[in-house]
């Protein structure tokens, strides 16, 4: 069975930079917060 990867909007994207650049959240929490993985933010 092939996964698909998912794709993210530019506002979706620019939203997980804010939250770590602008708020102090770490990527784990950042990911929480969005609903994906830590290790997607840091990406």
């Amino acid at each position: 069975m092939k996964r698909t990867r998912r794709h993210h909007s530019l506002e979706f994207k620019r939203e997980a930079v804010a939250l770590v650049q602008e708020q102090g959240y770490s990527y784990a929490a950042a990911g929480r917060s969005l609903g994906v993985s830590g290790a997607l933010i840091g990406r």
